[in-house]
């Protein structure tokens, strides 16, 4: 697929908007290889894993999605996590659930720019303190090749996430 057939995305464009939309400075930048995973992503970019900002869904035993954006080095603990907010568990969405809530396919999630099919969905979003430790982070673009340079403080000021541990390692 062709840069610009990713950029035409209808997810992606959402995005882009919401850069826009939040004057985020950062550009969308195309990779050539698939950037599913933090690893993935990592290598093409040429930067430490704990730099691409992972953004998972996860349901909350109310059903609604809880948005966690994680560093790439961590994996996040759940019942960690849970005990955190004071619930039961948390759920992984399934990648149909995932598209309905947010309005993008699993390995495109991108923070901002959210679409769901219920406009009522309220979504909790964490994010990970780990990304603090870095000036520049990766995050997903709507589209498993589409990504945009941010840093910690725009994501938490565009999200209004709540800082968190997510990782029982850090404990």
């Amino acid at each position: 697929m062709s840069e610009e057939n990713i950029l035409e995305k209808a997810a992606v464009g959402r995005v882009q908007r919401a850069l826009e939309a939040n004057a985020l400075a950062g550009e969308i930048k195309v990779l050539k290889e698939s950037a599913r995973t933090a690893k993935d992503a990592a290598a093409a970019l040429g930067v430490e894993v704990g730099q691409i900002a992972s953004s998972l869904v996860f349901a909350l035993p109310n059903g609604s999605p809880l948005l966690v954006i994680t560093s790439g080095r961590h994996r996040v603990d759940t019942e960690f996590v849970a005990q955190q907010l004071n619930v039961s568990h948390l759920e992984r969405g399934d990648a149909n659930w995932v598209k309905d809530v947010s309005g993008f396919s699993v390995g495109g999630v991108a923070p901002i720019g959210w679409q769901s099919k219920d406009l009522s969905i309220q979504v909790a979003i964490l994010i990970d303190k780990a990304l603090a430790d870095y000036k520049i982070i990766w995050a997903a673009a709507g589209h498993p090749h589409a990504v945009f340079p941010t840093s910690f403080s725009e994501l938490l000021l565009v999200t209004g996430a709540r800082v968190v541990h997510v990782s029982g390692e850090e404990r």
